[in-house]
C-alpha cells in the first residue's frame, strides 16, 4: 500500500510530461492525482492499527509507517491539492515545470516519512532540496529570488555534508544503514556524541534553530505563495521528523546529554523570533519569524523525554502545518490584489473584505493558541512536558505566550481596522470561491483537532511510548 503513495505522484509527473500541454490540463491532472493520493492515505489510516508500535504496511523491508509518520504523510497529501489549486491562474508562466516541481517535492517528502533505511532517508531528505531551489529561483516574486535560492541551497547543503559524514561513520561502525537493525546495535557513548552533533546541525538547519535561521525569512519572502506553504508546512517538518526518528532513538545518551543545549538554543530562538516579528514590515517575514518560534517550541517538546511533551511535539507539527499554510494563503490573497506585502500600505480591509477579515482573525487566534484551536492543545501540552523536564525551561519558553499575541494581534489590527488606506486602489473584491475552498479545509481541521485532539493522539500513543522506552 505504501508503494502506491509514491507511485501516484510519479505517475502524475509522467502523465503531465507526456500528455499535458495547456495550463488547465496540467493543473487539473495534477489535482486529480493528488486527490487520489489523499483518498489512498485515508484508506491507509482506516486500516492502521493504533494498538501496536511496530512499523505497519512494511514493503521490501525499506518502507513502513508508524503513528508518527502516518499523520505527517496525511499532512503532505492533504496540502498538495490545496497548493496545486492555489497555483491555478496565480502562476502565469511556465506552469508545467512549476507543477512538476510541486509533484517532485510531494514525492520526496512522502518518501522521507516512509523509508526505514538511513541512506534512503538521506537521499529523500536531500531530494526535496533541488525542486525547492528551482521553485524559489525561477518563480520568486522579487529581485532577490536568486540570492534567496542560493542561500537556501548552501545552508542546507552544508548540513547535508555533515549528515552524509555521520552516515558513513555509522555504517563503518555497525555495517548497516537499516533503521530497525540499528535500533538493536549499541553505539559507544563518545561515538554517539559525534554522530548526534552531526545529525543535529543538519536537522537544525532545516527546522531552523538559531543561529541557522538566516535562510528562512529570505526564502519565504521571495517564494511564490505555493512555495511558502510547502516551505512552512512540509519542509520544516523534515528536520523535526529526523529528530524523532533518528537522533533520539539511535543516540539516546547523547540526546539526554545535549538536551540543555537544545533547550537553550530553542528558548533563544523563541524570544528572538518573537521580538523580530515586531520589527518587520513585510507580511511574509512576520509569518516566517513566527514559524521559527513555533518550530523551536515544538523542538523543546520533542526533547522533554516526557510522553506529554513528545506527543505534543508531533501534534505541534501537524497544527503548525495547517495554521501557517492558511496564513501564507491569506497573504497571497492580498498580494494577488494589491501586489505589495508591506504592512504600512494596508488599513481598513474589514470595510471591503469582511469574509477575509473573519478568516484572518480565526487563523490569528489559532496562531496565538486560543482555546478551541489546535494551537492551544499543542502549546499547552508542550509546556506541560517542559515543566516535567525543568520548570525554568517551561517558564522561559512561555515568553512566547506573551509575545505571540503582541505581534499577531498588532499585525491583524494594523491591516484590518481603521479608515481604508489611501495608498492602495479600492478593489471591492472579497474572498473568491476558489480562495474560500482553499481555506475552509484548513479552518475545519484547525478547529476539529482543537476540539477533539484524540483523533491525532490515538494513533500516536503507542509510537510515542515506544520511542520513550
Amino acid at each position: 500500500m505504501l508503494v502506491i503513495l509514491l507511485m501516484i505522484p510519479a505517475l502524475s509527473m509522467i502523465t503531465i510530461w507526456l500528455y499535458c500541454q495547456l495550463a488547465k490540463e496540467v493543473v487539473f491532472t495534477a489535482l486529480a492525482f493528488s486527490l487520489i493520493n489523499l483518498v489512498h492515505t485515508l484508506l491507509i489510516m482506516h486500516y492502521f492499527d493504533p494498538s501496536t508500535a511496530a512499523f505497519q504496511f512494511q514493503t521490501l523491508g525499506i518502507l513502513g509507517i508508524d503513528g508518527i509518520s502516518l499523520w505527517l504523510i496525511w499532512l503532505v497529501n492533504m496540502l498538495m491539492p490545496i497548493v496545486i489549486l492555489s497555483s491555478w491562474k496565480a502562476v502565469n508562466t511556465l506552469i508545467k515545470p512549476f507543477i512538476l516541481l510541486l509533484l517532485f517535492i510531494s514525492f520526496w517528502s512522502i518518501a522521507v516519512f516512509m523509508v526505514l533505511d538511513l541512506l534512503l532517508f538521506y537521499i529523500s531528505f536531500e531530494g526535496v532540496l533541488i525542486p525547492m531551489f528551482f521553485l524559489i529561483g525561477f518563480y520568486g516574486g522579487r529581485n532577490r529570488k536568486i540570492h534567496a535560492g542560493y542561500q537556501f541551497f548552501l545552508y542546507t547543503l552544508f548540513g547535508s555534508l555533515l549528515l552524509f559524514m555521520a552516515l558513513i561513520v555509522l555504517y563503518i561502525e555497525t555495517g548497516t544503514t537499516d533503521y530497525q537493525v540499528l535500533l538493536t546495535i549499541p553505539i559507544s557513548q563518545n561515538r554517539q556524541y559525534f554522530l548526534w552533533l552531526a545529525f543535529f546541525i543538519s536537522l537544525a538547519i532545516k527546522i531552523p534553530c538559531i543561529p541557522f535561521h538566516v535562510w528562512l525569512p529570505e526564502a519565504h519572502t521571495e517564494s511564490p505563495t505555493a512555495g511558502s506553504v510547502i516551505l512552512a508546512a512540509i519542509l520544516l517538518k523534515l528536520g523535526s521528523y529526523g529528530f524523532i526518528r533518528f537522533s533520539i532513538p539511535l543516540f539516546p545518551d547523547a540526546s539526554t546529554y545535549f538536551t540543555p543545549l537544545v533547550c537553550t538554543m530553542c528558548i533563544l530562538g523563541i524570544i528572538y523570533s518573537s521580538v523580530a516579528c515586531l520589527a518587520q514590515i513585510d507580511m511574509k517575514k512576520i509569518i516566517a519569524y513566527s514559524s521559527i518560534g513555533h518550530m523551536n517550541t515544538a523542538t523543546i517538546a520533542l526533547f522533554t523525554n516526557d510522553y506529554h511533551g513528545l506527543s505534543a511535539g508531533v501534534y505541534f507539527l501537524i497544527s503548525h502545518g495547517l495554521i501557517s499554510s492558511a496564513l501564507f494563503l491569506l497573504v497571497g490573497v492580498l498580494y494577488d490584489r494589491y501586489h505589495t506585502r508591506t504592512i504600512k500600505y494596508y488599513r481598513g480591509l474589514v470595510m471591503i473584505m469582511p469574509i477575509f477579515t473573519v478568516l484572518f482573525l480565526l487563523f490569528t487566534f489559532a496562531n496565538i493558541a486560543v482555546p478551541g484551536t489546535s494551537g492551544f492543545i499543542s502549546e499547552f501540552l508542550t509546556f506541560l512536558g517542559a515543566m516535567n523536564l525543568n520548570p525554568f525551561v517551561a517558564i522561559s519558553a512561555s515568553v512566547a505566550i506573551v509575545l505571540a499575541p503582541a505581534y499577531a494581534l498588532w499585525f491583524f489590527h494594523r491591516v484590518s481596522y481603521g479608515s481604508f488606506t489611501t495608498y492602495l486602489p479600492t478593489i471591492y473584491q472579497d474572498i473568491t470561491a476558489k480562495e474560500l475552498h482553499l481555506l475552509l479545509p484548513l479552518l475545519f481541521f484547525t478547529f476539529l483537532f482543537g476540539i477533539y485532539p484524540q483523533i491525532i493522539f490515538e494513533p500516536l500513543h503507542m509510537s510515542c511510548l515506544s520511542l520513550l522506552h
